[in-house]
C-alpha cells in the first residue's frame, strides 16, 4: 500500500531525505529560474494569444502540482514556445482572439490536455509517444521555431500581421511593412541583438574580467530581465507609448484566479484533436529533457508518472487562469545547472512568481511588446536545427523524406497539419521499415557454432539445406514478404530439401504471420521440402504450442541453429 502511494506521490520519496543543504541549492536554482521565467511567461502568453498575466498564472499552481506528482528533479514546467504556438493555432480556428470565449477555450484546452495526459499515465500508455520518431520531432520543432520567430516580427516592427503558417505570415508582413513604427523597430532590433550577444558574448567577457563561474551564470541568465528593465524605463521616460510603441499595459496585480473551463460538448469536441496533439508533443519534449538531465546524475524517470505529473499541472492551469504547458528545455537546463536537487526548486519558483504577480506587475505597464517578441525569437531560434536534414540524408533516405515532409508541411500548412503529418509519417515509416525485414541466408563459420550471412563471411553451407535468419518480429505487414522470400529462394533450387528459419530476432508472431508460416509450410511440403524452426524464444514458443501449426510442421523445432544443421545433416547421410 505504501509503495503504491509513494509511486503516485513521488514527493513522499524525495521529501524524506530533504535537508538544509538541499534547501539551499533548490533556493538558488529557484531564484535564477524565476528571473528567467518572468519575461518568458509573459511572452509565451502573448504568443498563445492571451493576456500576459496568463503566463504568470500558468507558472504558479501547475508548477506546485508537478512538484507533488512529477518524478524529475530538474524539469522546469511552464509555458513553452511550441505548445503556446499550437494553442494559438488551435483556438484561432474556433474563437476570436482577445475575447472572453478565447480565454475560456484556452482553459478548456488545458483541461482536456491534462485529462488526456492523466489517463495515459494511469493506464500506462506512455508508449504512444514512441510513435513520433526523433527525426520527425526534430523537423517539427525546427519548422515551429521558424514560424514562431516569423510570427513575432509584427511586434518587432510594430505592425499588424496574421497567419499560422509561414506563407500567410510572410504575405501579411510584406503587406503591412510600410506601416512599420521606426521607434518600435529600433527597440525590437536592439533588444534582439543584445539578447543574442548575451547568449554568445557576455559569458566570455565576464570571465575575462575575472568574475567567478556562479556569478557569471546568474548575470547571463538575467540578460532578458536587463532588457525588460531598460526598455520599460525608456518607454516610460521618453513617452514612447504616445508615439505608437505598443506596450503590455495593465496587468492585474493578484494571485491566479479560480477559473472554470467550458463543459460545452461542441467546444470540447472541436478541441479534442488539438488537445491530443499538444499532449503528445508536450510529453515528448518534456520526457526527453527529463531523461537527459536525470541520466547525468544517475537518477530514474518514470514516464507514466511523468504523464500524471504533467496532467495534474495542466488541469491546475485550467482552474487557475492558465493555458496548456509542459516541461521547457532551456529552463530545465538552467534549473539543473543552477544546482536544483529536487522538484522543490519548482515550488520555490512558483512562490517567486506569485510574489511577482502580486508586487511587480505595475512595473511592467510600459514594457514594450517588441521586447517580449525579442525574448521569444532568441529562445526559439535555438530550437532550429537544419543539421537534422544532413544527418538523416547520410543515414537513411526514408528518415530524410519524413523529416523534410514534416518541415515543409508545418511551414506551409501550419503546426496542426505538421504534427499530424509527423505522427502519420512516423507510423508509416515504421511500417515501411518492418514490412521488408532483413532476411539473411546464413552459413556456419568453420570451427565454431556461429552462423553468419553468406554474403559477408566465408562460411560453410550444405546444398540441401537453406537457413534463413529473419531479423524482425513477424506480423501482418511483413508476413507476405517472408512468404515471397522463401518461395523465391527455394523455387529455383532443385537440390534444397530442408529450410530452417532462424528465429533468434523474432520477438512476436501475430495471427497473420502464423497463417503465412502455415502457407510456407504447406507450399514447401508440396515441393518435397521440410520447414524447420530454430532458436525460437520462449514466449513465442508458448503461443505456437497453443496452435495446430507445430503438429502440421514438416520439420522440427530446434533449440539452436547449430543443433538443427547437425541433426538434419546426419539424417541426410
Amino acid at each position: 500500500m505504501n509503495a503504491t502511494i509513494t509511486r503516485y506521490l513521488p514527493i513522499l520519496s524525495w521529501g524524506k531525505a530533504y535537508n538544509r543543504a538541499t534547501l539551499s541549492n533548490d533556493l538558488v536554482a529557484a531564484v535564477i529560474v524565476t528571473i528567467m521565467l518572468i519575461p518568458q511567461s509573459l511572452a509565451y502568453a502573448l504568443l498563445a494569444g492571451l493576456p500576459p498575466e496568463a503566463g504568470l498564472y500558468a507558472s504558479i499552481a501547475p508548477i506546485i502540482l508537478y512538484t507533488i506528482f512529477g518524478t524529475s528533479r530538474a524539469l522546469a514546467v511552464g509555458p513553452v514556445a511550441v505548445v503556446s504556438l499550437m494553442t494559438a493555432a488551435a483556438l484561432s480556428n474556433i474563437v476570436e482572439q482577445g475575447t472572453m470565449g478565447y480565454a475560456v477555450a484556452a482553459l478548456s484546452l488545458a483541461a482536456l490536455s491534462g485529462m488526456i495526459l492523466l489517463a495515459m499515465g494511469l493506464f500506462r500508455l506512455g508508449f504512444i509517444a514512441n510513435f513520433l520518431s526523433h527525426p520527425v520531432i526534430a523537423g517539427f520543432i525546427t519548422a515551429s521555431g521558424i514560424i514562431i520567430a516569423a510570427s513575432q516580427l509584427k511586434h518587432i516592427l510594430g505592425i499588424e500581421a496574421h497567419g499560422h503558417n509561414l506563407l500567410d505570415l510572410l504575405s501579411s508582413l510584406f503587406e503591412h511593412l510600410p506601416e512599420t513604427n521606426v521607434i518600435t523597430a529600433t527597440i525590437g532590433i536592439i533588444a534582439t541583438a543584445f539578447l543574442f550577444w548575451v547568449r554568445k558574448g557576455l559569458k566570455p567577457l565576464l570571465q575575462t574580467i575575472g568574475l567567478n563561474a556562479g556569478l557569471t551564470s546568474v548575470l547571463v541568465k538575467a540578460g532578458p530581465v536587463a532588457v525588460v528593465v531598460v526598455t520599460t524605463l525608456s518607454v516610460w521616460m521618453f513617452g514612447l507609448a504616445d508615439q505608437g510603441v505598443k506596450i503590455v499595459g495593465d496587468v492585474p496585480q493578484s494571485l491566479p484566479p479560480l477559473t472554470l473551463p467550458s463543459f460545452s460538448p461542441m467546444l470540447l469536441g472541436q478541441l479534442l484533436l488539438p488537445a491530443f496533439l499538444i499532449s503528445i508533443i508536450g510529453f515528448v519534449e518534456s520526457i526527453s529533457v527529463a531523461q537527459t538531465l536525470a541520466a547525468k546524475k544517475r537518477q530514474r524517470i518514470d514516464p507514466d508518472q511523468e504523464l500524471i505529473g504533467l496532467g495534474a499541472a495542466n488541469i491546475g492551469a485550467a482552474f487557475t487562469g492558465g493555458f496548456p504547458l509542459t516541461g521547457g528545455f532551456s529552463r530545465s537546463v538552467v534549473n539543473f545547472d543552477a544546482g536544483a536537487e529536487t522538484p522543490a526548486a519548482g515550488a520555490f519558483t512558483a512562490i517567486g512568481l506569485a510574489i511577482a504577480a502580486l508586487a511587480l506587475t505595475p512595473l511592467i505597464f510600459f514594457l514594450p511588446k517588441a521586447t517580449l517578441a525579442a525574448t521569444i525569437i532568441v529562445a526559439v531560434l535555438s530550437l532550429v536545427d537544419f543539421s537534422i536534414l544532413k544527418r538523416a540524408w547520410n543515414y537513411s533516405k526514408a528518415d530524410f523524406a519524413a523529416v523534410l515532409a514534416t518541415i515543409l508541411l508545418t511551414l506551409i500548412m501550419g503546426v496542426e497539419v505538421g504534427v499530424s503529418a509527423g505522427v502519420g509519417l512516423s507510423i508509416l515509416l515504421h511500417l515501411y521499415k518492418t514490412s521488408r525485414p532483413h532476411i539473411a541466408e546464413v552459413g556456419l563459420i568453420a570451427g565454431t557454432e556461429h552462423f553468419r550471412n553468406i554474403n559477408r563471411h566465408d562460411v560453410q553451407t550444405h546444398p540441401e539445406i537453406v537457413t534463413l535468419r529473419v531479423d524482425e518480429s513477424l506480423y501482418f505487414a511483413n508476413a507476405r514478404y517472408l512468404e515471397d522470400q522463401v518461395q523465391d529462394r527455394v523455387a529455383g533450387d532443385q537440390q534444397v530439401r530442408h529450410v530452417i528459419l532462424q528465429c533468434s530476432a523474432v520477438n512476436e508472431i501475430d495471427l497473420s504471420a502464423l497463417e503465412s508460416l502455415e502457407t510456407i509450410n504447406q507450399r514447401l511440403l508440396e515441393m518435397g521440402v521440410y520447414l524447420h524452426l530454430s532458436e525460437v524464444k520462449g514466449p513465442v514458443m508458448d503461443r505456437l504450442r497453443e496452435q495446430h501449426f507445430l503438429h502440421e510442421l514438416g520439420g522440427s523445432v530446434h533449440l539452436s541453429q547449430f543443433e538443427a544443421v547437425e541433426r538434419i545433416t546426419r539424417n541426410l547421410k
